[in-house]
């Protein structure tokens, strides 16, 4: 699949890259797995005099054997020795520098931490002794955003302080899921572009997968999903285990439980037999794997939450392949794709909600969107959104049918918010998939 979208990341990395060549730069890119943070620097950076180092979970002799071959291949640098600390080749490459500027990248850069936590006291000592004379644009990278945060804006950290410029990658958005799939389904329907955008949720990673093994319609991408072999079977629980470490089988069954829709911490924890509200936190705060939603106009310490996962494919992979592991080891692709195809129209019809929440605070000159229910959850919108800029406000009904749609149904239960909305021009819309 060729290279999509991401025009004001590459006009921004280029600005940095420009300006390095005046005075050293420190960039942070952060953005989660699977987003395309390396394939964006690739791309940002090809032909350039660069080097690109990935970090793997092995020793730091080891590590510095293969970044030493690789400083060798890509720059053509004789690093003369055998190099076992990192310090040492990341000295080298800065005494590089003062003569030929260079981009180094540094992928995964916040398990430096475990292949030797004294790293980064080691590169903020020599950061500090040559940025002034090296002509260099130093780019990290990483997908636990937790720990990043930690290197670089805790006081107590040696890196604090130390950048100058900081990116965070989103998903691809709903134009752009279009584009690809446009280019490889020209007539593709509207199931197409809602399975596409369930499977993914506009990961470039995953859309990927699928246009390259030519599944661009919705029966295609459900059967590539729980075929034999398939990337999706396996990608959640490779992406998460090593993450979560010996906790992991409880913060598997809390996520499993959010992706079935039960929601609220008390419920959860009533089903697990312990307090869930910890595990959520870690989950929010360490790993961004899951966000608490309140309903629109609530207060900050209301306790009416619900819980999301915020990555679609974590979802899928929860509801549908974790939650049905025995039929996984036991091979029986077809069950499990049996079982998909039953609970299709329902879950899809949760994300289709999601889709047009995300899709209109991208497209509307929107401050805040979000959706509503009560305690009771006896009145439930689907989607609101305000403007404080136009005083209005956008309350939608969102139905895979539009035969469904009721839109006297709909303002009824918006009297509920009367008095929120009461100095808003209010527009009621329905909004189905024929609207995608």
């Amino acid at each position: 699949m060729r290279f999509y979208d991401r025009k004001t990341e590459l006009r921004t990395l280029a600005a940095i890259e420009k300006s390095s060549r005046r005075s050293s730069q420190f960039t942070l890119l952060t953005g989660r797995r699977r987003v395309g943070k390396t394939a964006l620097l690739q791309e940002a950076f090809k032909g350039r005099h660069c080097l690109y180092l990935f970090v793997a979970r092995k020793s730091e002799t080891l590590l510095c054997e293969s970044f030493q071959q690789a400083a060798q291949q890509s720059l053509g640098l004789p690093v003369f020795g055998r190099i076992v600390r990192f310090r040492d080749l990341f000295e080298q490459l800065l005494i590089h520098a003062k003569d030929t500027h260079l981009t180094l990248m540094i992928d995964e850069f916040q398990d430096f931490a475990r292949v030797n936590p004294a790293l980064f006291s080691e590169m903020q000592e020599l950061w500090d002794r040559y940025k002034d004379t090296a002509k260099i644009n130093l780019v990290v990278c990483g997908s636990i955003y937790s720990l990043l945060v930690r290197i670089f804006e805790n006081q107590k950290e040696p890196l604090f302080g130390r950048l100058t410029n900081r990116m965070e990658l989103a998903p691809f958005s709903t134009a752009t899921i279009k584009e690809v799939l446009s280019d490889h389904n020209a007539d593709y329907t509207p199931e197409d572009l809602l399975s596409l955008y369930l499977l993914s949720g506009g990961l470039p990673k995953f859309l990927a997968l699928l246009m390259d093994a030519d599944a661009t319609s919705h029966s295609q991408m459900l059967r590539y999903a729980t075929s034999q072999g398939s990337p999706f079977l396996t990608e959640g629980k490779d992406i998460l285990v090593s993450e979560f470490g010996k906790d992991y089988g409880t913060y598997f069954s809390i996520l499993q439980l959010i992706a079935s829709n039960k929601t609220s911490a008390s419920e959860m924890s009533s089903i697990i037999g312990r307090s869930a509200g910890p595990y959520l936190e870690n989950l929010s705060q360490e790993y961004s794997l899951v966000r608490r939603l309140r309903p629109i106009f609530s207060k900050p310490q209301s306790r009416n939450n619900r819980w999301r996962i915020s990555d679609h494919y974590l979802n899928f992979w929860f509801r549908f392949i974790y939650a049905n592991q025995a039929l996984v080891e036991l091979q029986r692709f077809d069950l499990l794709h049996e079982l998909l195809q039953r609970d299709y129209p329902a879950y899809s019809g949760l994300v289709l909600e999601d889709y047009f929440r995300t899709k209109v605070m991208e497209k509307g000159r929107f401050t805040e969107v979000g959706s509503y229910w009560d305690r009771k959850g006896e009145n439930e919108l689907d989607l609101i959104a305000l403007s404080s800029l136009d005083k209005k406000a956008l309350v939608a009904e969102v139905k895979r049918n539009a035969s469904r749609i009721d839109l006297a149904i709909l303002k009824a239960k918006a009297q509920t918010l009367q008095s929120e909305l009461a100095r808003l021009k209010v527009e009621y819309r329905g909004l189905s998939m024929e609207d995608m």
